[in-house]
């Protein structure tokens, strides 16, 4: 069974059939979203333990000619690293489809859009070609802006405007750049594979690697071409923001390792200081930044800039040999870990705001004790994202910040630094928001606590968590194959 492309086929599928919906069908566009992102999951998980970590590289191949003459094919598969995303995404598309449920605004435009970008998604997590990676990369970028334009609150117009300039320039370096690799390596094949494989010039890696570094690490970011980030997460509706910082971010990171760290490795380790450096630096501005937003989206967005560059100093770290391999582990860990994290934080953030209509941290006080599951949702969230002990981040900050540490410990101590401030600014919006004295003007929300469908995804999103933070094991032997090969092959 090509299962890959059953992956792929599901949300897709599900877009044509939401497309011939009548716009007035919202009950039917909502079960086919919801029935789609089910099978996908289920397929994912079956792909996920049917993985086989002790012989790792590339699996479940599914290999089609497409345009012979210019070596592009439709070429799926999955190693260690793409194994555990391709589960992300499925995690998030199934929990971001429930966290919509109660949508009543043009529902068919908004899940027919919301299908494309995982399309989008699920292709570049799957692909194993360099033309077909960049294909879906543009699908799974472009329906952010009618999301977010038509869909989203405050400024979005600025928001949704600001979020495409950023993300085409990136897309207008990553072009020139993956054609030139197609074109230096004469080998005439975007099979990434098999350019993996063949020694480019070094003088060319040192070269283009920073296009291809930097095109990709704008979605992922990258300190100081972030600035796009946090004004989208604020501008944007639940879900969208669920699979911009879950799933999307996420994007950026892989293509760096994928189209980057595998294909030109020696210009990964000339570059890797420097990208280095800026990483810590994200990690360290970012949550300086979180620490002053009086808004609770931006305070999330700017957490996600400052857990992102975990994820990017891990990769850098992972070239340089010293502590590889628990860099590249860590980095992995994190993409899956803060996915699912900031998932679940837009989700609650998302279902706060819709009941009360703020998403000011100081209009609150005392919300513990009018919507106690909401908050203890977000506070798992917190903690999380903290690096509290038996939550899936934990492991994955533990390894990056001890491969810093072994490579560089003055960086190593200013990340942990950024840590502690995670920890400094989630304590204040629990402070504020949470506890203290009760603002009586939200007695209302008493009643309107989550229950119900509305509990269901915040609660897949926290079993996961837990899960992986008692069980890291289970997403460890997994990458720890494909670590070890790329480790390898680093000069």
């Amino acid at each position: 069974m090509p299962v890959l492309t059953a992956i792929l086929l599901c949300p897709a599928a599900a877009l044509v059939l939401v497309l011939l919906m009548p716009a007035g069908a919202r009950s039917a566009v909502r079960w086919i979203s919801l029935l789609s992102s089910l099978v996908a999951t289920v397929l994912s998980l079956w792909v996920w333990l049917g993985y086989d970590a002790a012989d790792g590289g590339m699996q479940f191949v599914e290999r089609i000619p497409w345009v012979e003459r210019l070596g592009i094919s439709y070429h799926l598969a999955v190693d260690g690293f793409t194994t555990i995303l391709v589960m992300l995404n499925s995690i998030v598309y199934l929990t971001g489809v429930l966290t919509m449920w109660d949508l009543e605004e043009r529902v068919k435009g908004f899940f027919a859009f919301m299908l494309l970008l995982v399309v989008g998604v699920y292709g570049v997590f799957l692909s194993q070609d360099l033309f077909f990676l960049f294909f879906f990369y543009e699908v799974a970028v472009v329906p952010m802006y009618p999301l977010i334009l038509i869909w989203g609150s405050g400024n979005r117009e600025y928001a949704a405007m600001k979020l495409m300039l950023f993300l085409l320039a990136g897309s207008a370096l990553l072009f020139p750049a993956l054609l030139s690799i197609y074109h230096a390596s004469g080998l005439n094949t975007f099979d990434m594979v098999v350019l993996s494989r063949h020694a480019f010039d070094p003088d060319f890696q040192v070269f283009v690697y920073p296009f291809v570094f930097v095109g990709f690490g704008v979605l992922a970011g990258l300190f100081p071409f972030h600035g796009w980030s946090p004004t989208g997460h604020v501008a944007a509706p639940s879900a969208v923001s669920m699979l911009h910082a879950g799933v999307l971010m996420k994007l950026g990171a892989y293509g760096i390792l994928a189209a980057g760290i595998r294909i030109l490795p020696i210009g990964a380790v000339h570059w890797a200081p420097v990208f280095a450096v800026l990483a810590a630096v994200g990690v360290v501005y970012g949550a300086f930044v979180a620490m002053r937003q009086s808004d609770f989206k931006f305070v999330v967005g700017f957490s996600s800039v400052s857990h992102m560059g975990i994820v990017i100093l891990g990769l850098n770290l992972a070239v340089l040999g010293k502590a590889g391999a628990d860099a590249l582990n860590g980095a992995v860990f994190q993409m899956f870990a803060h996915g699912i994290m900031t998932a679940l934080f837009f989700s609650i953030v998302g279902f706060i705001y819709d009941r009360s209509h703020s998403k000011t941290i100081s209009d609150f006080g005392g919300l513990g004790s009018q919507m106690p599951r909401a908050v203890s949702v977000f506070i798992v969230a917190g903690l999380c994202g903290a690096g509290m002990p038996g939550l899936a981040s934990f492991w994955a900050e533990l390894l990056v910040f001890l491969a810093a540490l072994k490579t560089y410990p003055v960086m190593g101590v200013a990340v942990i630094a950024g840590l502690v401030l995670t920890a400094v600014y989630v304590l204040r919006v629990f402070s504020l928001a949470f506890f203290g004295p009760v603002n009586e003007r939200w007695n209302g929300l008493r009643d309107l606590d989550l229950a119900g469908v509305h509990l269901v995804p915040r609660a897949i999103l926290v079993a996961v968590l837990l899960l992986f933070g008692f069980y890291p094991r289970a997403l460890l032997d997994v990458i720890d194959g494909t670590t070890a090969a790329m480790i390898a092959g680093f000069p």
